[in-house]
């Protein structure tokens, strides 16, 4: 899984000048009272001066990882790669364990499973054949279209995903908690990341503490 910042709007201070121009005022130079300026529009859900700043991402992951995050649609746009149009060899994500079911919860993961040999066979057997079944289908001469049915959840897929600083701190504090799919939470760390990077101060009083 990959996730690459592509292009970014903005810094602090446009957060700080979009608040401050109600007032007519706009500054040069971020100072240490802005800080006070930005926490009090967080913790009030004054969100509109945080979607003056915006990123645009390059995200490659598996399909049932990019399901999840698809629904997340308020201030943000998506741009995937469609196997209705290429119809180039699949790759396909392979977990690096596989965990086991809570107990307690409905969702979620605890601990890991052993599978053994003979399931990590027809494990490694069944998205095989996939591969080679949906090739044939091509080869075949059926649209690509009908084709990418055959393929696996499991399947890398790869988007453009740009929207509002306040967009994604709404992702990252639903998808960076730890009751998250791992695998979900993997990328979401990785945005966050990036934004913590470009946006200091405006995201460290976006994003809930418990993430």
């Amino acid at each position: 899984m990959k996730v690459t910042l592509i292009d970014k709007m903005g810094t602090d201070l446009t957060v700080v000048n979009a608040a401050r121009v109600s007032y007519a005022k706009t500054k040069e130079q971020f100072e240490d009272n802005d800080e006070k300026l930005i926490a009090f529009l967080a913790k009030h859900n004054h969100w509109s001066p945080f979607a003056h700043t915006s990123l645009q991402f390059r995200i490659k992951a598996p399909v049932f990882v990019a399901r999840q995050l698809v629904k997340h649609q308020v201030g943000l746009s998506w741009n995937e790669v469609s196997r209705r149009y290429v119809d180039f060899p699949p790759e396909v994500y392979k977990p690096e364990s596989w965990r086991g079911r809570p107990i307690d919860s409905k969702q979620g993961s605890a601990g890991t499973v052993d599978l053994g040999h003979a399931v990590n066979h027809n494990l490694e057997t069944v998205t095989e054949s996939c591969l080679i079944l949906y090739n044939t289908l091509i080869d075949k001469g059926v649209a690509p279209e009908q084709a990418r049915m055959v393929l696996p959840q499991s399947m890398m897929t790869e988007w453009y995903w740009s929207g509002t600083l306040y967009a994604f701190a709404r992702v990252c504090n639903l998808r960076c908690a730890k009751d998250t799919q791992k695998e979900t939470q993997d990328v979401a760390n990785a945005i966050a990341m990036h934004c913590s990077k470009e946006f200091p101060i405006s995201w460290k009083y976006l994003i809930d503490k418990h993430t």
